[in-house]
């Protein structure tokens, strides 16, 4: 079935989208905030440098973001779990995704001389649009990273929507099969620092 975009979608697509989400504080006492955006705003240099992010995940299946360097010199640090936007994603693929961003956000970044030069700073999760699977990942993260039991991972879905501007909450159904299968489990939250 061929989902055919809106025009505000499209008109989303040409301009940087670089949305603040939610701010950690990390155990060495470093602010990493978590943005959610698209293609465009993962391309956009000085939009990047702008916002303090010098790291991404890129989570569309179908789309490759290039090395970037920022105007101050410092490298992007990019890595990419490829998922469909809509079904066809595994839980497998969904925690793939979550792991990666906690590896993003809590990463040393060593000065070492074939290292290019790169700063720890604050972190996106991209797609094409910013709409749908940067968001739920932002959702299922900060839901595994939240303290206490209270936390429900369609709220968090939710607040996450809500500060991208996405009209409606996001259905994913692969995010409520991997937390059926994985919370009980364990699965990944006892590796995510938080």
């Amino acid at each position: 079935m061929l989902v055919e975009e809106t025009t505000r979608e499209r008109a989303e697509n040409d301009a940087p989208i670089l949305v603040p989400v939610h701010e950690l504080t990390l155990p060495e006492g470093r602010i990493c905030r978590l943005y959610v955006g698209n293609l465009t705003g993962a391309q956009d240099g000085a939009a990047l440098l702008a916002a303090g992010i010098t790291s991404s995940l890129n989570v569309s299946l179908n789309i490759d973001v290039p090395p970037l360097e920022l105007p101050d010199g410092t490298h992007m640090r990019r890595a990419k779990v490829g998922l469909i936007d809509g079904l066809g994603n595994t839980p497998a693929h969904l925690a793939a995704a979550v792991l990666a961003l906690e590896g993003l956000v809590t990463q040393a970044s060593p000065g070492k001389p074939n290292y290019p030069a790169h700063r720890a700073g604050h972190v996106l999760v991209n797609c094409r649009g910013g709409r749908s699977r940067s968001v739920i990942v932002l959702a299922i993260y900060l839901h595994l990273r939240a303290a206490g039991p209270s936390r429900r991972l369609r709220a968090r879905s939710r607040i996450s929507a809500r500060r991208a501007a996405i009209p409606r909450p996001i259905r994913c159904r692969p995010c409520w099969i991997w937390r059926r299968r994985c919370w009980p489990a364990a699965g990944c939250r006892p590796l995510l620092r938080g």
